[in-house]
């Protein structure tokens, strides 16, 4: 069974940065891709970065310079480093893992959440 645990959320003002984790189990994490989703109410859920088992890091537009995305193979885990954090930004951020590029596992985990405000 393929666990995804998300931890690392909370209340921050906006400019603030946060790091989120991300470990997951149930898979040989060193060959798999993992990423970032997020999701704000009433709204999509959206891919926000992404790295491969290789390192290569793909982030989408609205993100890009703030957030970084980083893997520790060691600790079959996966981090999100966001900086000057908008509002935004406020949404449940959830990760996912790929073994091929865009085939994203078909589950999810708790998700963590991020609320940036004044």
């Amino acid at each position: 069974q393929v666990q995804l645990v998300e931890s690392g959320g909370g209340l921050v003002q906006p400019g603030g940065s946060l790091r989120l984790s991300c470990t997951a189990s149930g898979i040989i994490f060193s060959t798999h891709g993992m990423g970032w989703y997020r999701q704000a109410p009433g709204k999509q859920r959206e891919l926000v970065a992404q790295i491969s088992r290789t390192y290569a890091t793909i982030y989408t537009d609205s993100v890009k310079g703030r957030f970084t995305i980083a893997r520790d193979n060691a600790k079959n885990t996966v981090y999100l480093d966001m900086n000057s954090l908008k509002p935004e930004d406020t949404a449940v951020y959830y990760c996912n893992y790929y073994r091929y590029p865009g085939s994203w596992g078909g589950s999810w985990g708790q998700g963590t959440q991020v609320t940036v405000s004044s």
